[in-house]
């Protein structure tokens, strides 16, 4: 039986990892370092300082990586208070699970662009929990901030379900036991092997609903 939904933010509520793109790009190429298909593929599901190491350690950034990490984050904040990237559906598919199931959020966006996001869409009051994955050991795809999810709400892994996009998020989810509900990303696709994990596979938020998650299927 479900208990508790578990939504990951990047890619699943906002339409984001375009703008995560364009400002690590920015920043990257602004600081003399690669910034290519690989090095974006790379870093998709990494935790802040997983990212911020990668940058410094392989793609050529000469800042150290907690430097790296605040001057990203700062133009991150910037960009989403000129205009929150909202996916088309997220706000009433969030109110609509809110109404039956206890939320929480797994991302692997840094703590203030979690409570940025929330704060400015509304939906702050109806997540009981959230992590980042920088307040755990690993990002994604291993299952830390999922298992820390769970655990911040009381309810156990497999009586969760979780709303994911991309192929670290999948595999995260899953590596923790729960259900997944995939959305796939159509400008990052999650591969064929992280998708064939998913439980669901649906093509929009308008499709969510509380009576998909109880029954597991679309």
């Amino acid at each position: 039986m479900i208990e508790a939904v578990v939504f990951d933010l990047d890619g699943v509520l906002l339409q984001s990892e375009e703008v995560w793109d364009e400002v690590r790009e920015a920043y990257v190429q602004e600081r003399g370092g690669r910034y290519d298909a690989e090095v974006q593929r790379a870093m998709m599901g990494m935790s802040s300082p997983e990212w911020s190491r990668y940058l410094h350690e392989s793609a050529g950034v000469r800042d150290e990586p907690e430097a790296i990490n605040h001057e990203v984050v700062r133009r991150m904040l910037a960009s989403y208070r000129r205009g929150l990237p909202l996916l088309p559906g997220a706000a009433e598919a969030v109110r609509r699970v809110a109404a039956r199931y206890p939320l929480a959020v797994a991302s692997s966006s840094n703590r203030p662009l979690i409570d940025a996001v929330l704060e400015l869409s509304g939906l702050q009051a109806l997540f009981s929990a959230t992590v980042s994955s920088e307040e755990v050991a690993r990002g994604k795809p291993a299952p830390d901030v999922y298992l820390e999810a769970a655990r911040r709400l009381g309810i156990a892994p497999d009586r969760c379900v979780a709303v994911e996009d991309s192929h670290g998020g999948i595999r995260s989810a899953k590596a923790a036991g729960m259900r997944v509900v995939a959305i796939p990303n159509p400008t990052y696709p999650p591969d064929d092997e992280a998708l064939a994990l998913a439980d669901v596979t649906i093509d929009s938020l308008d499709r969510l609903t509380p009576r998909l998650i109880a029954s597991g299927s679309a």
